[in-house]
């Protein structure tokens, strides 16, 4: 029987809106991570240096 991942937390990526899974990686920092992807992350910070201009 292949192993179920139902009950895992969810959250919602402040840049692109789309809720994420939590991930084995993200186990002891889950209260910080805001970010779905490495590129959301680094498309904010993007988008805070233009307006900052």
């Amino acid at each position: 029987m292949p192993h179920q991942k139902q009950h895992l937390p969810q959250k919602i990526c402040i840049v692109c809106n789309r809720p994420f899974t939590w991930r084995k990686k993200w186990e002891k920092v889950w209260e910080e991570v805001k970010y779905c992807s490495d590129r959301c992350r680094n498309s904010r910070s993007k988008s805070r240096n233009s307006e900052s201009k």
